[in-house]
């Protein structure tokens, strides 16, 4: 019975901390000099896609991924560019091999693309909310 107990409430524990981790809000952000206030879903999902290389006021938009297999990459995948892991590389080998595009430079983590973004006006990328600070424009979340 003790191990029992036990092992319900480790699994139950373990249910939490990974149904949190999936339901983090990420927030899209540029430099705070940035002059966007808010971008939609839609152009987003265009710049990330490379479909576009400019922001709405006209400026260029860079994107900047975080690493493979961060919660926020995955989430942001998923909800802004409507596409899985396995579909955007299928995607981005379309693209490169046709020399038609290549995809946004990968950077790591919340902290180092917070860093990348805080200090170029041209670049864009996204963060769990948490991680949001005052050098940082928020212009999307979810």
């Amino acid at each position: 019975m003790t191990f029992s107990k036990f092992s319900s409430g480790f699994l139950l524990s373990l249910l939490i901390l990974f149904t949190s981790a999936a339901y983090a809000e990420v927030s899209v952000i540029v430099s705070a000099n940035n002059a966007n206030a808010s971008i939609d879903a839609d152009t987003l999902s265009r710049i990330f896609l490379g479909k576009t290389s400019n922001f709405p006021d006209g400026n260029q938009a860079i994107p900047v991924d975080q690493t493979e297999g961060a919660v926020a990459r995955e989430s942001f995948n998923e909800k802004v560019l409507g596409k899985n892991s396995s579909q955007l590389k299928a995607y981005w080998s379309r693209l490169i091999f046709t020399g038609k595009g290549t995809p946004p430079k990968e950077s790591g983590s919340d902290a180092d693309v917070k860093a990348l973004v805080a200090n170029n006006p041209n670049l864009i990328g996204y963060i769990d909310s948490s991680a949001v600070d005052g050098s940082v424009k928020v212009v999307y979340s979810f």
